[in-house]
């Protein structure tokens, strides 16, 4: 459920960085929407990331243990 979540928020970055390059092209600098499309862009990206470094803390997520050697 964890991971179905974290994709799930991923695909959504990955959605409005597509929807800030389309109204980049098809307004031309005309509206706001590339700038919103943007600005949630990273939003979700941040919220993300804290989520993420919130849940190592708390220890619901586990990291990898890379062994060096």
């Amino acid at each position: 459920m964890k991971t179905l979540f974290i994709v799930a928020v991923l695909a959504l970055i990955v959605w409005n960085l597509g929807a800030g390059l389309y109204y980049m092209v098809v307004d031309k600098g005309t509206t706001n929407r590339t700038v919103n499309a943007l600005t949630k862009r990273i939003a979700l990206s941040v919220a993300l990331i804290l989520l993420v470094i919130a849940g190592i803390a708390t220890g619901v997520l586990q990291p990898h243990d890379v062994h060096r050697g």
